[in-house]
């Protein structure tokens, strides 16, 4: 059996993340390397519907670091799966900053869609999920620009789809504003057409799966939080059961801290401390609607997807 050693970059509006792993045909059999940072790509986007200078500087730099630890492992950037997300995709310089990172690192970026990114987590997610949750679940991925839900029943994804609802986009919208129970109210009335609007495309009366869970960071952050992570453990977060009442008390807990205050939780990274309260009203909402007892979340996502792939 020959192993082959493979690096993947996923370019999120608001974290870009690297691993690097031995993979043989649909199977990984080792991860090599992890990192990630934020680089908040789609800071401003919103607003005037392009990458800033500083957003795509901030990236670029990124990009240089984790090119040169691919080196590292004799992987050119040519021979790097970078694929991006919902900034990029939606910035009308995207494809600009798409070519510029060609010409200076030697690194292509693929643009995918919405779609596509769901069902790379879908099949990421499922690596670190017990069989009987992977096969009947709601599973969603909070990004810094979207937001992706795929429908699971008895082991079959039956639809996959992209939100324009994600962290960055709501803590600029909302953010600045106080006090924060404002502000925390108008994020949470901000999501709820969104909300609407997927459950249009499922259909009245659709039927939601047994379990509801989570990838990305806001969903992994709260779970290292409500564990008490001193450093983060990826296999404590794979499976780890976060009940409705649970999330309530870190709800009110993050609400009542400043951002000082937040970036003080070991669990909690510098740039995060901010576009966490989004993330927490996107997942409010979705208590409220939707009547689950529990959130599960999943540490493995797109990373591994697209390794898989």
């Amino acid at each position: 059996m020959s192993f082959k050693t493979k690096a993947v970059l996923d370019i999120g509006s608001n974290t870009i993340r690297l691993l690097i792993a031995e993979v043989d045909t649909n199977t990984i059999i080792q991860r090599i390397h992890y990192e990630h940072k934020i680089a908040r790509l789609g800071e401003g986007l919103q607003g005037t519907g392009m990458l800033s200078d500083a957003g795509m500087q901030r990236a670029l730099l990124v990009f240089s670091s984790m090119t040169d630890v691919c080196q590292q492992y004799d992987i050119v950037a040519a021979d790097i799966y970078a694929v991006a997300t919902a900034a990029i995709r939606e910035a009308s310089n995207g494809s600009m900053f798409v070519a510029e990172v060609e010409t200076k690192l030697g690194l292509c970026i693929q643009v995918i869609s919405g779609e596509q990114e769901a069902k790379l987590a879908l099949a990421g997610a499922r690596l670190g999920l017990p069989s009987e949750v992977g096969d009947e679940m709601c599973l969603f991925d909070i990004g810094g620009g979207s937001t992706e839900f795929t429908r699971v029943f008895q082991g079959q994804a039956r639809d996959s789809y992209s939100l324009k609802l994600g962290v960055v986009r709501l803590t600029e919208q909302w953010a600045q504003q106080q006090p924060v129970e404002q502000t925390y109210g108008q994020m949470k009335q901000a999501v709820t057409p969104f909300l609407g609007k997927l459950e249009s495309f499922w259909g009245k009366g659709a039927a939601r799966p047994q379990y509801l869970v989570g990838t990305a960071g806001t969903v992994t952050t709260l779970a290292a939080i409500a564990q008490d992570m001193q450093t983060y453990k990826a296999e404590q977060i794979d499976g780890y059961v976060m009940t409705r009442s649970r999330f309530n008390h870190l709800r009110d807990q993050l609400l009542n801290m400043s951002n000082q205050e937040r970036l003080a939780i070991p669990a909690l990274e510098k740039g995060r401390e901010d576009v966490i309260i989004a993330g927490v009203a996107i997942i409010d909402v979705l208590f409220e609607r939707w009547n689950y007892d529990a959130l599960i979340s999943v540490d493995s996502g797109l990373l591994e997807g697209l390794l898989l792939e």
